[in-house]
């Protein structure tokens, strides 16, 4: 297939694009490199610097690429800032998502995968681990404008009858992270620790999460590319505490640093972890690679490449 990945200069997007150019697949990048890296992009993709807000622009990559699928990974993905700014967080989220769904139909787009995030669409669920039944209702801008998109796309997929599958993503983590970010508390604290630095917590450190591996997201990615339309959970349904992150990371790298702890952050949800039975019987995936093992590859990455 031809696929356009958008944001494939990114964390995610480097390793979906990796993997469908190793399964035989024709990449083109769309990335305007505001967090992405060149050195991310694979040297048999094709690359476009450009914004999802560029209508014209995407437009025209289309015309020249024609692709079968758009994977679309390109975002705002800082729930701070999204909470700070939620104008420009919808600018680039939504409409930036519309124009990319405008596009695919006037081109013929038979599948369309999109990236959208189970951290924060359930808000403060009542049950934990939350599956896909779980009512939507997101406590950030970010999480409001990712569901907007997912509601968008079924609009799409109805009328138009585009192809789709959304990817709730939990909290991702792993190689290529971007440690300089508000987002990606393990590239962060691993840039925290090489530096000599302290890993700074954000309320009591009790609030979890649940770690899901770049690798194994990646693969749902593939999978996403042969499945029935739907929004499927992408996680391991565990919750970890950010303390248990750090001492993890502790026993992954062998180092002694400091903690300190600062006032919570507007919306940032308390608790969350996914339920992904619906993606284990739809796409055929689940979790592969578990916290220990996962933040042990990521330590070593940082380490190696001296990102810190």
């Amino acid at each position: 297939m031809k696929i356009l990945v958008t944001g494939g200069a990114g964390f995610i997007g480097s390793w979906v694009a990796d993997s469908y150019i190793g399964g035989g697949h024709e990449v083109l990048i769309f990335d305007d490199l505001s967090s992405g890296r060149l050195e991310n992009v694979n040297p048999k993709a094709e690359f476009v610097k450009g914004d999802v807000r560029d209508r014209d622009l995407i437009d025209s990559v289309m015309d020249g690429f024609r692709p079968d699928a758009v994977n679309h990974h390109a975002a705002q993905i800082d729930v701070r800032k999204s909470v700070e700014d939620p104008a420009f967080d919808a600018e680039v989220n939504i409409i930036g998502s519309i124009n990319l769904l405008e596009s695919s139909v006037r081109h013929g787009v038979k599948k369309f995968v999109f990236a959208s995030t189970g951290g924060a669409i359930y808000g403060e669920p009542e049950d934990i681990p939350a599956d896909e039944s779980t009512p939507p209702m997101p406590i950030s801008a970010y999480g409001t404008s990712k569901y907007a998109v997912e509601k968008y796309i079924e609009y799409y997929s109805h009328i138009y009858s585009l192809d789709y599958v959304a990817l709730r993503y939990a909290n991702v983590y792993g190689p290529r992270q971007n440690p300089h970010g508000e987002a990606g508390v393990v590239a962060i604290f691993c840039s925290r620790i090489l530096s000599g630095g302290t890993c700074l917590i954000f309320g009591d450190g009790g609030q979890t999460r649940d770690y899901v591996y770049v690798g194994d997201v990646a693969r749902a990615n593939v999978l996403a590319l042969d499945s029935k339309s739907g929004s499927y959970n992408i996680g391991t349904g565990v919750e970890t505490s950010v303390n248990e992150l750090v001492s993890e990371l502790g026993v992954a790298s062998g180092q002694v640093f400091g903690t300190e702890y600062a006032d919570a952050r507007a919306g940032e949800v308390q608790r969350i972890s996914l339920e992904a039975g619906l993606a284990e019987e739809v796409l055929g995936w689940e979790p592969r690679v578990f916290l220990d093992e996962g933040i042990r590859n990521t330590w070593e990455w940082f380490r190696a490449s001296n990102n810190g």
